[in-house]
């Protein structure tokens, strides 16, 4: 699993960018995970929904709401 997050990360940022310094890139890298990644990217496991998405179906559904 991680091989495979770290190959979609090394495909669709860090070989589509240059960055003038260790700090922009570490800054492009964090923005990607934590916004992009982790709240918007679309995931085929979770039926190719977002984790947003999918974290607020999760949350409306009635048999999480009778717990």
């Amino acid at each position: 699993m991680a091989e495979s997050f770290f190959a979609t990360l090394e495909t669709e940022l860090i070989d589509r960018s240059d960055w003038a310094s260790p700090s922009e890139a570490s800054a492009a890298v964090f923005e990607y995970i934590e916004v992009f990644y982790n709240r918007i990217r679309r995931n085929s496991a979770l039926g190719y929904l977002s984790p947003e998405q999918f974290e607020e179906r999760y949350r409306s559904s009635p048999a999480v709401a009778a717990v």
